[in-house]
C-alpha cells in the first residue's frame, strides 16, 4: 500500500507540475494586447468668424483681418483688447495689416504714420459698406517703446462708433 501512495503522490505532484508549467507557459507566450491606436485629432471647425488668436504675439493689440474685437476705449466693460465672435455684437473688425515705416521718433509720429497707412483700406471697405455708417477708422499699432525694439506690425480697423459706449457691430463686415 505504502507504494501505492508513493505512485499517487507522484502522479499528483507530476499533474500539478504539469498544470503549473502549462499555466506559466500560456502567461509568457499569451500575446500582448494590442493598445488601441489613438485616434486623430479632430479636425478644426470651420466657422464663418475667424479664430480669435492673432498669429502674431505682440505686446500690443495686433489682430489679422477678419477679426472682430472689443477694445477697452470703445467698450467699457473690458480692459485689453479682445477678439470677438463676430456673430456677436462688437467694436470693430480688423480689414488690413500694415508695417510703418522706420526713422519714427514718438507716438505722435506714430499715430500719424498708423492713420495715413490705414487710409487707403478705410476708404476701400467704406465703400463697400453701403450705408449704415458712418464708419470710423481706428488702427492699433506699437507705442515708442515697441517702435523702438523693432516692432512695427499694425493693424487697421473699422467700427461704427468712435467713442466709449457707442454703437456695435453686429456682424462682418462688408
Amino acid at each position: 500500500m505504502e507504494q501505492r501512495e508513493r505512485s499517487r503522490r507522484r502522479w499528483v505532484v507530476a499533474v500539478v507540475v504539469l498544470v503549473a508549467l502549462l499555466v506559466g507557459g500560456g502567461v509568457l507566450l499569451w500575446p500582448e494586447e494590442k493598445k488601441a491606436a489613438l485616434s486623430p485629432p479632430p479636425q478644426p471647425s470651420v466657422s464663418s468668424s475667424p479664430a480669435p488668436s492673432p498669429s502674431k504675439v505682440l505686446p500690443y493689440p495686433y489682430f489679422l483681418p477678419g477679426t472682430c474685437f472689443d477694445h477697452p476705449q470703445l467698450s467699457t466693460v473690458i480692459t485689453k483688447a479682445e477678439a470677438r465672435p463676430c456673430e456677436a455684437e462688437h467694436d470693430g473688425e480688423a480689414i488690413a495689416n500694415v508695417l510703418l515705416p522706420e526713422g519714427l521718433t514718438d507716438d505722435a509720429q506714430i499715430g500719424r504714420a498708423l492713420r495715413e497707412a490705414c487710409k487707403a483700406p478705410l476708404a476701400e471697405w467704406d465703400k463697400r459698406q453701403g450705408g449704415g455708417g458712418p464708419y470710423y477708422g481706428f488702427p492699433l499699432g506699437p507705442y515708442l517703446q515697441y517702435y523702438q525694439q523693432g516692432m512695427r506690425e499694425a493693424t487697421c480697423t473699422m467700427t461704427v462708433s468712435n467713442r466709449q459706449g457707442g454703437r456695435k457691430l453686429t456682424g462682418h463686415l462688408h
